[in-house]
């Protein structure tokens, strides 16, 4: 059933009873995870402004899906159900992750949803085995199909998909990153997002980054974090964390928050997963991460890193993240954690991790740019008649931990 010739009675947003500007062009969001969505949404903001086209959601089974319901109710956006969805058909589908995307009749613009292609997956079986993103099952889920573009951020990546899928090079594009251009266009203001968290000028704020899995930063929580808000002096220091968002999407926030409820008692700053995190990169003075992709976007602020975790068999050792676990300090357990930030600071050299950074989109400041023309190229529609613009990333809004008693409470301020 096409949504734009629904009944009445089934109340369908898409319903041409209820529409009051039919004949849009129909773009479907596939949505399996929070940080899928959270990619998504800088995509999703070239169509702003543009009357002939209609964005809908939909959220196929995913082991990550968690935290979408809550995310998409936020957003305030129409929602199709996924088995719906897989009988409709769309003038275009967008989806940053492979599951499922092939029941779904529409052309296909893949999406990248992380710093480039960090992790590698091995010992599984030649099927799995590989770089999640590149590889063969990811880019054609149905083993026939290619999509109607794959887009990439730098064009080191091309050299990965010639070894594990070369059938797509000719549908592949090379889009650069919005994470990058939207933090470099920020960095500049840093002092207005410091302002905005309370942060004096003499104060530190470190950001501790973790991915998600056994092996991430987020597993040695239990003794890391109290010696975070036992060691760092608090009249020096602020800390915040911030976690992948499927560590909420498969624990649950309760668990969570109870995990960490001391933590944040002695004045840490949990972010919630749909928290803008790229505004306390900008703010931020040292790095404490692992081999996720956070880590490596710190790669673009002069904030000094240091590694809690970067196992390398879960690297990609072709990717910035490879380079980076061999360019920043890893931490120790016998050294007090300020002297070790103040080594790691001490080690820092601007152009080694400017290096890396160069290593995230091949075309800087371009995302907006050649992202919308292979979105409006799929849909077979012309451009609006003005350049994209890149927008600067939202201040944050301070932390009630950060506040002493009688905060509000107040949340953070999520992604624009």
């Amino acid at each position: 059933m096409n949504r734009s010739h629904a009944t009445a009675e089934e109340g369908s947003p898409g319903g041409r009873q209820w529409l009051t500007l039919p004949g849009q062009k129909r773009v479907l969001a596939i949505v399996h995870s929070l940080t899928y969505l959270k990619r998504m949404r800088d995509v999703l903001a070239l169509f702003e402004g543009d009357f002939r086209v209609q964005v809908l959601f939909t959220a196929p089974p995913h082991v990550f899906s968690g935290e979408v319901p809550y995310a998409l109710r936020e957003l305030g956006s129409a929602v199709v159900p996924w088995e719906e969805a897989t009988r409709e058909r769309f003038d275009l589908a967008l989806a940053a992750g492979p599951r499922g995307v092939s029941e779904v009749d529409a052309p296909l613009v893949a999406l990248s949803h992380g710093a480039g292609y960090v992790k590698r997956i091995s010992g599984l079986g030649p099927e799995e085995d590989g770089i999640p993103g590149l590889r063969r099952k990811d880019v054609m889920p149905d083993g026939a199909t290619l999509p109607a573009a794959l887009t990439i951020p730098h064009t080191e990546e091309l050299r990965g998909l010639a070894r594990s899928c070369p059938e797509a090079l000719p549908i592949t594009r090379v889009v650069g990153d919005p994470v990058c251009d939207r933090v470099t266009a920020s960095l500049p203001h840093r002092a207005a997002y410091r302002e905005a968290l309370g942060l004096r000028a003499d104060e530190k704020l470190v950001l501790f980054l973790s991915t998600w899995g056994p092996h991430s930063a987020f597993a040695k929580a239990e003794t890391l974090l109290p010696r975070l808000a036992a060691e760092l002096p608090k009249d020096r220091f602020r800390t915040a964390v911030l976690l992948h968002p499927n560590v909420f999407a498969w624990h649950g926030r309760y668990q969570v928050s109870a995990w960490l409820a001391a933590c944040v008692r002695r004045g840490i700053a949990v972010l919630p997963p749909e928290a803008e995190w790229r505004s306390l990169l900008v703010a931020s003075d040292h790095i404490l991460g692992d081999h996720g992709s956070l880590s490596v976007y710190a790669t673009l602020t002069n904030a000094p890193i240091l590694l809690a975790s970067s196992p390398e068999g879960e690297i990609n050792p072709d990717s910035p993240a490879a380079t980076l676990a061999a360019t920043a300090p890893a931490l120790t357990g016998s050294t007090p954690l300020p002297e070790q930030l103040a080594y790691a600071a001490s080690q820092y050299r601007r152009e080694e991790y400017a290096a890396i950074a160069a290593r995230l989109t091949s075309c800087p400041g371009e995302f907006a740019r050649r992202m919308r023309r292979v979105l409006y190229l799929a849909l077979g529609l012309g451009q609006p008649a003005h350049e994209p613009a890149t927008a600067r990333l939202p201040l944050p809004v301070r932390p009630p931990e950060w506040s002493g008693p009688g905060a509000s409470g107040a949340a953070w301020e999520v992604s624009a």
